[in-house]
């Protein structure tokens, strides 16, 4: 049987999923992990980055096993897949010079604001150059030392295959990207390399950064030491090619595929973002908007937010313990759809119940950390089903005020597709998401195996596109007869998003309040 892999490291999972020639998932694999907040930074291990990897896919190969009889020997192509961004710096030798910093970080402002007005273009905080400018302004030892700048996706590709390359759309979260060219852009890296020039370090930021590949170009060969990296039993064979590996943002696209001009999809997990597909360039630059592109270079505008279902999830493990404390203890997902399709039975503005939802710090609102909190009034209607409608309303909240921004730039949306763990539950966050854009929004049969299903996809594309650009390979190849799921926008949800929005802007007040105080 040809197969083909995906492996995307999410922030609270790292998931495996094998496919076969029909894009059907054939096996599965996960390792649950969290990342750590050490020294003020939000960060995973090297060890913690191996060993997951390890153990997701040990587990992908033994569900393949259990379901064939013969073991994984070999793989028809193979793509990595991570959240984007962030800063992962080496040396010569090849040794890490700081704490892997992951894209939760809000710690690079200075740098960011700086390079921005540099650029004339939006520069995230947890962009990877935002990353390395504030560690040069801060002094930091290590930057002399630098040969090479990798995100976690590039770090992956490079210990399975040698070459420290990454895909155009993952570039896109390091330095901006010409789409002309599908290259970093000259003229900003000429600019940078004069800004630092002072600094008399023995490299030039295009020397640093990693190659850039597009989707459907080899990215590389599963080496010997590769396998062992990924299967230390020694039944993996060396061999399989790589495909530029991608961040989630461009898995996101391709799994619900929409890669071609006005489609856009939105992303929902532990952070949520959406990636609207644009017919022409913003207006203006936009602190809000991220510039980024499709696997194949496209230009995109992203609304990307660092927090999303965290503080649904926490307030679902307290239910959980209520469940186990009673004596009738709940399957997880048992509890997340009783829970939810309740909540549909609130009242349209949550009741005068809002929360904010942040576990980190928020650039959207201007907001370097977070405390999650919960506010009402005396006389809020506070019961259940308002309480878990407003933790879902929160988490798309923020994503609502840079969509907003979209919106009045009328640029144009034909279709958006959800998908990530907020969409699992049907007929709950695909409808409260259509009321928010007040646009229809679809989920697909796969949007569940998300990211890791999306880089598969991508690992078979560079295997048997066979000249096809993206967009057509996944029309003709992937996606002609997949049936979807489509949720038109309730007018009584869009008014009571709308009321809740009012709400939930004037309580960012004393959320920053919390932050200072508390």
């Amino acid at each position: 049987m040809k197969t083909y892999l995906g492996i995307e490291f999410g922030s609270t999972r790292i998931k495996a999923i094998l496919i076969g020639d029909g894009a059907e998932v054939v096996a599965s694999g996960a390792h649950d992990w969290e990342n750590r907040l050490e020294n003020g930074v939000w960060t995973y291990t090297l060890d913690d980055i191996s060993e997951g990897l390890k153990d997701a896919y040990a587990k992908v190969a033994a569900d393949y096993k259990s379901k064939t009889g013969e073991a994984l020997t070999e793989i028809g192509a193979i793509g990595i897949s991570a959240m984007m961004h962030g800063y992962m710096p080496f040396d010569a030798e090849g040794k890490l010079l700081s704490p892997f910093r992951t894209w939760r970080n809000t710690i690079t402002a200075d740098a960011s604001d700086k390079l921005s007005e540099l650029f004339g273009f939006n520069i995230p905080q947890r962009w990877t150059i935002a990353h390395l400018y504030q560690s040069i302004l801060n002094g930091e030892e290590h930057v002399s030392k630098i040969t090479s700048v990798l995100t976690l996706a590039g770090y992956i590709q490079w210990k399975l295959t040698g070459r420290k390359v990454v895909g155009v759309g993952e570039a896109s979260g390091m330095f901006p990207i010409d789409s002309a060219t599908c290259r970093y852009d000259t003229a900003m890296a000429d600019k940078f390399d004069s800004l630092i020039a002072s600094k008399g370090y023995g490299w030039k930021l295009r020397d640093v950064l990693p190659e850039i590949a597009v989707a459907g170009e080899n990215a590389g060969t599963l080496t010997e030491e590769g396998a062992r990296f990924l299967d230390p039993t020694g039944t993996l064979r060396a061999g399989a090619p790589l495909c530029p590996p991608e961040g989630d943002a461009g898995t996101g696209m391709v799994a619900t595929n929409s890669v071609r001009e006005r489609t856009g999809n939105v992303s929902a997990g532990t952070s949520v973002f959406a990636m609207i597909v644009l017919e022409k360039a913003l207006s203006k630059l936009y602190p809000e908007i991220d510039m980024v592109t499709t696997p194949s270079g496209a230009p995109v505008a992203m609304v990307h937010c660092n927090n999303c279902s965290s503080d649904l999830d926490a307030w679902m493990r307290i239910f959980m313990e209520f469940a186990e404390l009673s004596g009738h203890p709940m399957r997880k997902p048992d509890l997340y759809d009783l829970l939810l399709k309740n909540a549909m039975n609130g009242d349209a503005d949550c009741g005068g119940v809002v929360s904010c939802n942040y576990f980190s710090g928020e650039p959207i609102t201007h907001l370097d950390e977070g405390r999650p909190m919960l506010l009402r009034k005396p006389d809020s209607a506070f019961n259940l089903a308002n309480l878990i409608r407003n933790n879902l309303f929160s988490a798309l909240a923020t994503l609502k005020i840079g969509l907003d921004i979209l919106l009045a730039e009328n640029v144009k949306i034909d279709r958006i597709l959800g998908h990530g763990g907020y969409f699992k539950t049907k007929g709950v966050g695909q409808k409260l998401l259509a009321a928010a854009m007040r646009t229809p929004v679809s989920t697909m049969e796969t949007a569940g195996e998300g990211g890791a299903w999306g880089m598969a996809i991508l690992a078979k594309y560079s295997a048997d596109g066979n000249g096809l650009t993206l967009e057509d390979y996944l029309d003709k190849k992937i996606f002609a007869g997949m049936e979807s799921v489509t949720e038109a926008p309730d007018p009584k949800d869009i008014s009571g998003f709308d009321s809740y929005m009012q709400s939930y802007k004037a309580m960012l007040k004393a959320e920053a309040a919390a932050v200072e105080a508390f």
